[in-house]
């Protein structure tokens, strides 16, 4: 396994780490089985979140056992100083963990969100307490926006950064990177396979490899899984010309019907999210998560049946998305 510096953390993780969504749809029996493989194979780094319904309690049986070979991170969408302390404990009692390595504040994504988590009784605040007492040893920050997580960096208690890279969705990806080189933060991606939805899984990781990123966590939840992923950081060569042209194929025939969540769309006249729809979406037909999808569907404050057929959104999208279909069908599944 090669493994690559989490920034100024210090930590040295694996390349290819463990994404901890697609966990909840299997046993903990099952579960157990799985982490203690991608241990065996060096992969390292374990991401969940406080959001994943039992993901927490499922990886941190197994990780609780091999404590000094893993770097275990979670997060919270706590925004209160109260809230996000909270949620420390929560972690650390399900994971049955004494400290957590890295903890991060999820999904900031608007400058009220980081007014509220820099706020004196912010989640911040919480967390820097948590790593003066030793319950976490590193702060990150993650998000779908990239503009945007680069405002972020510029605070000085931020690790890392975590935010979607994959060879479809690579809008903002090189400031991003470059900022985070120049600060020292440490780069992790999520969805490095848009999702689910590349078929050639083993070109589209390598391809974000030869980027200057820490780790990438793809969502595991079966030994195949596993094996595939870590085969992937043992030998991560640069893809051949060859390999190029059949990655970008793959590319171009995704980028007709797929969200890369650059919030362009928005705001709705209706308050509809839409990039959270088709998010809900994905979980719902890839990560074959639907009970679990629907049930966050459900929380929106404004459903799908809201849409009035104005086509604002198309007309903003930088993609040409057919956003109203695609809502629509994304509406007959989640509702």
């Amino acid at each position: 396994m090669e493994y690559r510096k989490l920034g100024k953390t210090g930590l040295t993780i694996s390349v290819i780490g463990f994404g901890g969504i697609p966990i909840q749809r299997v046993s903990a029996g099952e579960a157990c089985a799985i982490v203690n493989r991608a241990l065996d194979l060096g992969i390292n780094f374990f991401d969940t979140a406080r959001a994943y319904t039992d993901s927490e309690e499922k990886l941190g049986a197994p990780l609780k056992a091999r404590r000094k070979e893993a770097v275990v991170a979670t997060k919270s969408m706590a925004r209160t100083r109260e809230a996000m302390g909270a949620d420390i404990k929560k972690s650390l009692k399900t994971m049955g963990l004494d400290y957590i390595d890295l903890y991060q504040m999820h999904n900031v994504k608007s400058k009220r969100d980081l007014d509220r988590v820099l706020s004196p009784d912010g989640a911040l605040a919480a967390l820097i307490e948590a790593k003066e007492e030793g319950l976490v040893r590193h702060i990150g920050v993650t998000g779908h926006i990239k503009d945007f997580l680069v405002d972020t960096l510029q605070l000085e208690e931020v690790e890392t950064v975590q935010f979607p890279f994959n060879a479809v969705e690579t809008v903002g990806v090189p400031t991003l990177l470059e900022q985070a080189a120049e600060k020292g933060i440490g780069a992790i991606v999520m969805k490095p396979l848009a999702g689910g939805a590349f078929r050639n899984k083993n070109l589209a990781l390598r391809y974000i490899l030869e980027h200057a990123v820490s780790t990438l966590i793809p969502g595991m939840d079966s030994l195949e899984q596993v094996e595939e992923n870590a085969g992937v950081g043992c030998n991560p060569h640069t893809l051949t010309i060859a390999e190029k042209k059949i990655l970008e194929e793959e590319v171009n025939t995704l980028g007709g019907a797929f969200c890369r969540r650059c919030e362009y769309c928005k705001p709705c006249s209706q308050r509809i999210d839409i990039p959270t729809v088709f998010l809900l979406d994905g979980y719902y037909t890839r990560y074959n998560l639907q009970d679990w999808a629907r049930d966050r569907y459900q929380g929106l404050k404004a459903k799908v049946d809201a849409c009035i057929d104005c086509g604002e959104c198309e007309a903003w999208c930088p993609y040409d998305l057919p956003i109203r279909q695609m809502l629509a069908e994304a509406a007959s599944r989640l509702a």
